[in-house]
């Protein structure tokens, strides 16, 4: 999926207003898909799931951080996501359909924390994105 300028500077200006937040929205994110679908939980048996736990805390910072390098290299995400995709492909064998069931869940909760700004071109913009970070995550699955 192709980034337009126009979705590239969308992206850009939602991730400015996600802010220091980011951290606490991936796991927000993280518990929202956990409880919407449970079948995502059978590669974290090690973690504790309940609400606020610092295993998912911490795992949402991982994801906020990833997605904060890739609005960085977003004329790169190949190049900026190789070793996430090797891990996750390789080594995590994570099902592909998680970083769509994921992206969903994070799409919902930035737009639960930013009402206003979450317009239908951010949204659209955001869903691409996604679409193309999870793209480049199961890549090497083939």
């Amino acid at each position: 999926m192709v980034l337009s300028p126009a979705d590239k500077s969308n992206v850009k200006a939602a991730w400015d207003k996600v802010g220091g937040n980011a951290g606490e929205y991936g796991a927000e994110a993280l518990e929202r898909m956990f409880l919407s679908f449970p079948t995502t939980k059978t590669y974290f048996p090690h973690f504790d799931l309940s609400h606020g736990s610092a295993q998912v805390k911490g795992h949402g910072k991982k994801v906020a951080d990833a997605l904060g390098k890739a609005v960085g290299s977003i004329d790169d995400l190949a190049g900026a996501l190789s070793a996430l995709s090797d891990l996750h492909a390789h080594k995590l064998r994570v099902d592909p359909v998680n970083f769509k069931l994921l992206s969903h869940c994070l799409l919902v909760t930035l737009a639960s924390h930013h009402p206003a700004e979450f317009t239908p071109a951010i949204h659209a913009s955001l869903d691409k994105f996604l679409a193309s970070v999870s793209t480049v995550l199961t890549s090497k699955y083939r």
